[in-house]
């Protein structure tokens, strides 16, 4: 018997959420496909087993994903889909290929926002952003959801306990084969042993809440799958009420502002070192700081200068557009011009005190700042900007994939190496401390300079050492 879904009004014990049946209603009587229950218990399995001191996990559990949404679904996937997939999976390897765990960390975070943004189809700011919290609401509904699906099982078939009866039986002979079978033969006991998982109280239940996440997160994606908001909706449909004049001159006072500033900051934008030098009280620590600040603050008020504007300004004719174009296109230029100075002071910075994982993501971030600022110069020519958002978020992915693709610490560690090489200089406790993604670097310290890295020393200054924490290292 076939059943309709009516949808409800989602509603809390504090209220209501702030969107109506339209843009995500809750479906009384949806449960969730055969292929789906399945999909999702095979992937709790597969995570169990994978998540666990294995470095292919995550890649393996975001395939299984990918292949419970196309079980679940009908029809094909869009072209924005299928490259939501190829971004979570190539997210997803990173864990695979880096042992840094703040590299797998961002990645593997990415990698959700990407997977539920994507299935939430949202290409407005505002579809976007409730995209990203997608997991904070979905817990509820696929639990009702699962729960309805699990209750229409048809049970006519193979009861339970045969079908316990036979995994018992299965198992057991495998189990007493196998041992047969690697006493017989070393290698194949070692090739058993080394994908055999270790069985003990504190690895069962570990493993078991690994299953209880893993599957509770494939049901989710399915549910989205099946499911979709349309959060886009709630985006706030633009009223163009300025005239030309109205926003010109407020926009024109603060272009002019800025290139008046960037003049008057020259020295101290593209000074450089010799700037730090001569100006009393200024250090390189200072003087990076001031540009990253700079720079977050020109970025949020380009942002909302530009979203103010182009959400109130008229465009019906060619001059309405032209100013337009020139101011806003200003604009972002003269922001390029920040963000190449704050690389540029980073790097100084990097160059006096060394490299960290810190700086170099801060680096990162403000080379995808600088292509936000190129993309919005793109939608002010093409006086366009629906693909705006998106472009941003691939920007955002690209970012870091490239970061990950640079080895960031193997890249930390060969540049102290050869700042090192340089200046005698090295924070052994640092370096010491990073993933095994820097012993290939390491490796080229000297061999008196190794063992303070392995003990993670203090700092080596001007001509002596320090003493290390271990007091059998002899240094010169």
């Amino acid at each position: 018997m076939s059943t309709i879904d009516i949808p409800i009004h989602p509603r809390t014990k504090h209220g209501r959420f702030p969107w109506g049946p339209r843009t995500w209603p809750v479906l009384r009587y949806s449960q969730p496909p055969r292929a789906a229950l399945l999909g999702s218990a095979l992937a709790g399995l597969i995570g169990a087993v994978t998540l666990v001191n294995n470095t292919f996990g995550v890649l393996i559990t975001a395939v299984t994903f990918v292949v419970v949404v196309l079980a679940a679904r009908s029809g094909r996937l869009s072209r924005w889909e299928w490259a939501g997939v190829a971004g979570v999976l190539a997210l997803a390897s990173v864990s695979a290929l880096r042992a840094a765990e703040w590299i797998v960390t961002m990645s593997t975070t990415l990698a959700i926002v990407v997977g539920v943004v994507v299935l939430s189809r949202a290409w407005t700011w505002t579809g976007i952003a409730l995209g990203a919290l997608l997991p904070l609401f979905l817990p509820v509904r696929v639990a009702r959801w699962t729960r309805r699906g699990a209750g229409s099982i048809d049970l006519e078939g193979p009861r339970p306990v045969r079908i316990g009866m036979v995994a018992v039986v299965t198992v057991a002979l495998c189990v007493v084969f196998a041992a047969l079978f690697g006493a017989a033969d070393k290698r194949f006991a070692d090739a058993l042993g080394a994908v055999t998982p270790e069985f003990d109280a504190a690895s069962i239940v570990g493993r078991t809440l690994v299953f209880v996440f893993t599957a509770a997160g494939a049901l989710a994606v399915a549910y989205v799958a099946l499911h979709p908001p349309r959060f886009d909706r709630l985006a706030p449909s633009p009223r163009r009420t300025l005239r030309l004049w109205e926003w010109m001159v407020p926009l024109g006072a603060v272009v002019a502002l800025f290139v008046v500033f960037v003049a008057f900051q020259v020295p101290t934008l593209f000074g450089g070192q010799g700037h730090v030098v001569t100006t009393e009280g200024l250090t390189n620590a200072e003087y990076a700081r001031q540009g990253f600040w700079q720079l977050l603050a020109v970025t949020v008020l380009t942002l909302l200068v530009i979203a103010v504007t182009v959400a109130k300004a008229r465009r019906e004719d060619r001059r309405d557009r032209s100013a337009l174009r020139a101011l806003l296109g200003g604009l972002c230029l003269l922001s390029l011009v920040i963000v190449a100075s704050a690389l540029h002071r980073m790097s100084l910075y990097e160059q006096q005190y060394g490299y960290t994982t810190l700086r170099l993501f801060v680096t990162a971030v403000e080379w995808w700042l600088g292509s936000v600022f190129v993309l919005l110069l793109v939608s002010g020519v093409r006086m366009s900007g629906r693909w705006l958002p998106r472009a941003v978020g691939v920007g955002a992915v690209l970012t870091v994939l490239a970061l990950a693709a640079l080895n960031p610490d193997a890249y930390i560690a060969r540049h102290n190496v050869d700042r090192f090489e340089q200046t005698g200089r090295i924070d052994t406790s640092y370096v010491g401390g990073l993933s095994a993604d820097a012993d290939a670097e390491l490796e080229r310290l000297p061999d008196y300079v190794r063992p303070c890295v392995e003990a993670r020393g203090p700092v080596f200054v001007g001509d002596t050492w320090h003493l290390c924490t271990d007091p059998s290292v002899s240094v010169p």
